[in-house]
């Protein structure tokens, strides 16, 4: 990741471009024209943003932007001018870049938004891979399931019923709560489990992407169609399909979707005929489906085909029993990935764990303690959590004598320490937006 190819035939402009985006921590690769950009796409087009600027000797930035788009269809483009126009900062919007700046307008502008560019080509990444194929899970049902607390237990005791039918169901609850652990369990303890568990985020994807991942389609039925393709329904055939995040999904597509939930049929994209399957469903939210029906945002005839078994999964605050046995679970898988070694944790870091609200509930917790093993000495210890955790209770410190402002000009030292001054990883780790990192550097006077 953070890989960038930066074009402009100015080689002034481009080397000192080149050179502080490469102390920023970005892999900077160079061209002075569209012939050499395009030749080194065709080598490696494994960046995630393209810098160009709209006059070249060669070519039209504006007019580039769909070649580039399909010679390195991951990367988010940046376009740059030294004479902008609304013309063609609208069309190159609308061919598809990113952006479009304007050259010494808006230099303070050039950081943060190739910042914003890497995070949405992560988010794109993150989407295409959202598509999860696990032909045979490798897990063991409900003991993946962590936690002893009552309420935990009894949804654990309705999955293991309604895992053995075949009907649909519907997992609830806010976000982090580990709705697809909990459908990979179903699926393991199922008549299916031999078969194929498939997983799509439909909030990862356009609708008409978001069609033939499920569906497929026939070449030549959509731009860049070049063959047929398979969509997960007909791949995950006789065995499960987990729809994450299906509130998401746009309205004129739920009724493609109710149409294989009546008849167990579908029609691809392009095609003409039906296709058969025998898949089971089932789906996840967060969102309110009820509130979405009265908002005409969500079928209400597709809600109760998904919500035959309906499950609710609780949050994380209403089962504080369970955080020490979560927190150790994830030390304990990732402290010889992360450390080489197994790290431990003081009992003092517990009673702030278990006063925490956790609004981002277990996925919130496995963050905490990924990022506690990085920047930990020998154990974690409290000053090894995030500020909010720290100060959830009066003894938020060893010694309760540092004042907010410290703790957090202490941490982010420590962050920036860790990864050698490199301000785009530590933003990242901090969770925050480059541009607050860097008023946050100058407010607190931090040495880099």
């Amino acid at each position: 990741m953070n890989k960038i190819l930066l074009i402009d035939d100015e080689n002034t402009n481009r080397i000192l471009l080149g050179k502080i985006l490469s102390l920023e921590g970005y892999e900077v690769r160079q061209a002075e024209d569209r012939f050499s950009a395009l030749a080194a796409l065709r080598k490696n087009n494994d960046v995630q943003v393209i810098i160009c600027d709209v006059f070249l000797p060669d070519g039209n930035g504006v007019d580039m932007v769909p070649e580039l788009q399909k010679m390195a269809p991951e990367a988010k483009i940046i376009l740059l001018t030294g004479h902008g126009n609304i013309a063609d900062g609208v069309q190159a919007i609308k061919n598809g870049a990113f952006d479009y700046l304007i050259k010494g307008d808006d230099n303070r502008k050039i950081i943060p938004l190739v910042s914003r560019a890497m995070d949405e080509a992560a988010k794109g990444l993150k989407g295409r891979n959202a598509v999860k194929k696990e032909e045979k899970w490798s897990g063991n049902g409900f003991t993946s399931v962590i936690g002893r607390s009552t309420s935990i237990q009894q949804v654990v005791a309705m999955a293991k019923k309604v895992a053995a039918s075949d009907i649909c169901v519907l997992l609830t609850g806010e976000t982090g709560t580990g709705k697809e652990v909990f459908a990979k369990a179903i699926h393991q303890e199922s008549p299916r489990k031999d078969k194929p568990f498939l997983a799509i985020n439909c909030s990862a994807f356009s609708k008409e992407l978001l069609e033939s991942e499920l569906f497929g389609h026939k070449a030549g039925s959509f731009t860049g169609a070049l063959k047929d393709k398979k969509g997960l329904f007909e791949e995950a055939n006789g065995g499960t399909i987990f729809l994450d995040e299906v509130g998401e999904m746009e309205f004129s597509l739920q009724a493609k979707l109710l149409r294989v939930l009546e008849s167990s049929e579908f029609i691809k994209v392009g095609d003409t005929r039906t296709t058969k399957v025998d898949v089971r469903i089932i789906a996840a939210t967060n969102r309110d489906l009820k509130k979405e029906i009265d908002l005409k945002q969500f079928r209400e005839d597709l809600y109760f085909r998904l919500s035959v078994f309906q499950l609710e999964l609780p949050p994380l605050r209403e089962r504080k029993g369970d955080v020490r046995l979560l927190a150790q679970y994830f030390i304990d898988r990732f402290s010889q990935k992360m450390r080489g070694r197994q790290i431990g944790i003081q009992n003092s870091c517990f009673p702030l764990m278990e006063a925490y609200s956790w609004p981002g509930n277990i996925r919130e917790l496995r963050n905490v303690i990924e990022r506690a093993l990085i920047v930990c000495d020998d154990e974690i210890v409290p000053d090894d959590l995030p500020l909010d955790l720290q100060m959830v209770h009066p003894a938020s410190t060893a010694t309760g004598e540092f004042d907010l402002a410290t703790v957090e000009r202490n941490h982010i030292a420590k962050i920036l320490s860790y990864t050698h001054g490199n301000k785009t990883e530590t933003a990242r780790l901090l969770k925050i937006g480059l541009t607050t990192l860097y008023r946050k550097i100058e407010e607190y006077g931090i040495q880099v």
